[in-house]
Parts: C-alpha cells; structure tokens; sequence
C-alpha cells in the first residue's frame, strides 16, 4: 500500500519513525512518502518536506506567517493527489493537519490521524468536524478514549509511543559519554528548553541564571534538530559548566539527575527516564493571553495530567522567572524535597501508559482496517 504521512515537529518525527517501521515490517509493499524529520527519513520514507519549515507556534507568530503556511498547504495538495495513497496519515500538528484530513476526505482519501489534538482543554467543538473527516483516530493518552466515546468517536488505543522509542534506547555507559564530551565528574543536569527559537529565547536565560546558582553539577542543553549552533551561542557563550549538545536528548536525560524541561512531549520523556524535572513554559504576552481565555485546564505538562494531580512543578508564564525557578529546581535535586517523591510518582504513571510495543501494535492495526476496507469495498 502507499502511505503518505505528514508530522509537523521534532516530536512528530520521532513518533512517524517509529510507526514508519512497523509499517514496512507489517506490509512487506508498503511505500512511504513523508513530511517529518531525519528520523523519518532513516526509517525508509521519502522525505519530501522537513518539519523545520513548518514548525510555527502561537497565535501572533502564525499570523505572521500566513503566506508560508498558505505554500505548504498548497504544496501538500499537489503532492497527495499526485501520489494517490491508499491512506493519508496526519501526525499530530493539529492546527495544519485537521485542515489537510479535511481536505483530504473531500477528495475521496482516506484518512487516520494518529496523536488527537488536546481537545479535552480546549477548542472541543473540533470533535464534531473531526468525526465527519477521519476514517479512523488513534490516541497515546489512556483517558483520551473515554473523551472520545462521549462524543461517538471509537478511537484506538495501544499505549504511549514514547514507550518504544525509550525502552528501545542504548545509551553511552557514564564514563564514554563525559569522555566523549570531556565532561566533569559533577553531576548531570538536563537542559531541554523547547525546539522552537520563540520558545528557547524565552526560557533558555532563565534556566541558565538558575544553573549559574548551582554550581554542583554540570548543565547539558539538548540542541533543538534543525537549530543552528550560533543560535544557542547568544546564550552559553563563555561559561564553562554549561554545554550544548545536539541529538543527545535521550543520552543528557539517561545520566541526568534532575531537569529543567520544556513543557510538552520532553516532559513525559524525562519522566520516562527517571529525571526528577521543573517543567517550564513562557511564551508571547497576547499568544499566552489568548490561550488562557480559550484553554479549559489546570495543569499542563503530560505527567502531571496522566496522574491527575500536581506531580511535577510547572512554572507557567509569569511565574517562569529567576526566583521560582531556583526554588523549584532546588527542591528536584539529589537530596531536595521532591526528588524522591517524584520517583515514586513516575512509577505510577508508567504503569497507566501501557507496555512497549506500542508502533508494531498501531502499525498493524492501521494494516487491518485498510485491508477491511478494501474488502468492503
């Protein structure tokens, strides 16, 4: 069968790779063309547009870039009808692709979004729309299906893709990694402050003066994909104990003793890896103003709504500042006042994410349901 598959971010990169593989193991005539990253790409896909070119966020910034993403779905639609796949495969990256599942289905495609939108906070109305355009959804949060159901929406559920991507890890042993990177022996600190400049020029300063005030350990910032070095450089440049390293996330997060996260995909992932964690956002005034008029949620980072309760510190906005955030870094660390209760916490959400295995399970299920469709018709 022919697959073409659109993911909008590093995040959805990862995610399609994983489920690319399962693809081509499960339909031994599968061909891919993909939107996605260098993960896509290594998993056998045709890469035909990088994420790097779409990955725009927030209300103002998208409307300042209108005529960009006026391109890419123009691009998009000419390439699918060109290509004629059996199955149009969305990725995340709601705001481009429930415009482009839309679009699809309206011209005869048939189509699967894989990772809903987070329509349980906000904008839930789409569930009504999204039930007329895709064939099939299929959701990585265990109370997303429960959502669904209310609104005749039978979603599938096979668990939490970040299972596969972090049991299937093998990381350096401690000594290669600092020798690699001629690292200290202080310990380590993870630095993950988002993968979009809007974001990391926001946030990344805040984390360093906190670093700056423990100089205990040694701070490793996880390069965005696709970011360039001299970017960071405005930040780091001449402090010796903090360093940049790129496509590392998940060797910084193995040996990391604590974090300073991105709110998003980066926290269930540092979660997943034992990281005591401070999850952190600040974005645009307006953008942040607008959304707090529209989103209907208490908590934002995914530990903490998987658990239902205030697991992990998030610090939002105005309260991501310089003073907070040293507290609550603090209170992470070895020996703080949350590090161990943490721990215990991030059991517990393992246990409600599943087993591994999750892409080969929705790989094969996407398999099952093109070929009941295809019978059926």
């Amino acid at each position: 069968m022919r697959y073409y598959i659109i993911a909008g971010e590093a995040s959805g990169d990862l995610h399609a790779s994983n489920l690319i593989k399962g693809l081509f193991k499960y339909d031994p005539e599968a061909e891919v063309r993909a939107w996605g990253g260098e993960m896509v790409e290594a998993a056998g896909a045709d890469l035909v547009k990088h994420y790097k070119d779409l990955a725009i966020m927030g209300f103002v910034e998208v409307l300042s870039h209108l005529n960009t993403i006026r391109k890419n779905f123009k691009f998009a639609k000419a390439d699918i009808l060109d290509y004629q796949p059996d199955v149009l495969i969305t990725v995340d990256f709601p705001g481009f692709n429930l415009r482009m599942v839309k679009w699809a289905k309206s011209n005869g495609i048939r189509t699967f979004h894989y990772i809903s939108p987070n329509l349980w906070a906000w904008k839930k109305n789409r569930v009504y729309s999204m039930r007329k355009t895709i064939n099939q959804l299929f959701v990585i949060l265990p109370f997303e299906t429960d959502f669904y159901l209310k609104y005749d929406v039978n979603p599938v559920y096979e668990g939490h893709p970040l299972l596969d991507a972090v049991n299937q890890f093998q990381a350096l042993e401690l000594p290669s990694f600092k020798q690699k990177h001629r690292l200290n022996n202080r310990p380590i600190v993870a630095i993950l402050p988002g993968s979009r400049k809007q974001e990391i020029s926001r946030m990344l300063p805040h984390m360093i003066r906190s670093a700056e005030k423990n100089p205990d350990y040694q701070y490793l910032i996880a390069g965005a994909p696709g970011m360039e070095i001299e970017f960071y450089e405005q930040f780091i440049s001449n402090r010796e104990n903090i360093h940049l390293l790129h496509n590392e996330t998940y060797d910084i997060l193995h040996h990391a003793v604590s974090g300073m996260i991105c709110s998003g995909t980066a926290t269930l992932e540092a979660a997943l890896f034992n990281v005591p964690q401070v999850v952190c956002y600040k974005t645009n005034k307006i953008t942040f103003f607008i959304a707090r008029l529209i989103v209907k949620i208490r908590r934002f980072s995914l530990v903490n709504l998987i658990l239902g309760r205030d697991a992990v510190k998030e610090l939002i906005q105005h309260e991501m500042n310089d003073e907070s955030l040293s507290k609550a870094f603090a209170d992470i660390c070895p020996g703080g006042a949350k590090h161990d209760v943490v721990l215990v916490d991030y059991e517990e959400l393992k246990s409600k994410l599943g087993s591994d295995g999750v892409s080969d399970r929705l790989a094969k299920k996407m398999i099952e349901i093109l070929h009941e469709n295809h019978l059926s018709t």
